[in-house]
């Protein structure tokens, strides 16, 4: 937990699910929290309740799919508290769908959230990362790229290109960056709500109520992560529901 007090940590997706999770964790134990995410709303609500029970939360209303805004996080935590300690991937859609569907466009939203949205916070929080002399990437993938099941060809591809450049990351990173990568199962989230498919949809939000774990779960083992010392790095976690195949 010390090592985690005091820590600046950016979260994509963070208005909701997993990334609000790690968020209301994180603060509680002492970081300050920088949270992106498209929904002002509810990111705004967010930061409220950080701030009410004595945290400290910057909020920007972003996109990941707009590089921009992906500089504009890490600037912001920059900015706001001097530093960056931890940049957390979390953002991530799926539309899901079986290939003969043709649902190109679903397609390219997985593409430009799942992969360009990490690679774009790479871009953006690396040279702050080198100059600095420290900093750790936490990339939220998916046990579907671990099991490639119908209907997941897409998602499970984007999920392992992901996967592959985290390690890359990691290989490339040095002595001094961290890199984490956090595959989730089943996780009780509104994930489903990008499925554009009306009967996947129902499956898996049928699926997610009989077996879903709590997003507080995936918020502990992204905790576990950080509040290693600086030479240990958790490199993969892969955290699903007991009952899940």
């Amino acid at each position: 937990m010390l090592e985690i007090e005091g820590k600046v940590v950016a979260i994509t997706g963070a208005s909701s699910g997993i990334g609000e999770a790690t968020a209301l964790l994180l603060a509680e134990r002492g970081a300050k929290v920088v949270l992106g995410a498209r929904r002002s709303e509810p990111l705004e609500a967010l930061a409220a309740r950080i701030i009410e029970t004595g945290g400290d939360a910057a909020t920007l209303s972003m996109d990941v799919k707009q590089r921009g805004d992906l500089s504009r996080l890490v600037d912001l935590a920059c900015e706001r508290y001097g530093k960056l300690d931890v940049l957390v991937s979390n953002a991530g859609v799926a539309p899901i769908s079986l290939l003969d569907d043709l649902c190109v466009e679903d397609w390219e939203e997985m593409i430009d959230v799942n992969i360009k949205g990490v690679l774009y916070g790479i871009a953006a929080a690396l040279p702050v990362f080198r100059k600095q002399g420290f900093g750790q990437f936490v990339n939220v993938l998916s046990t579907a790229g671990i099991i490639i099941k119908p209907t997941m060809a897409v998602y499970a591809g984007t999920k392992n290109a992901a996967r592959a450049i985290t390690e890359g990351l990691r290989q490339e990173a040095g002595p001094h960056l961290r890199v984490t990568a956090i595959s989730p199962g089943f996780v009780r989230t509104n994930l489903a709500d990008s499925m554009t498919n009306p009967e996947i949809k129902a499956q898996t939000a049928k699926t997610s109520n009989e077996i879903a774990i709590s997003p507080d779960a995936i918020a502990r083992a992204i905790a576990f992560a950080i509040e290693q010392p600086a030479d240990v790095d958790v490199s993969e976690i892969v955290i699903r529901p007991t009952a899940q195949g």
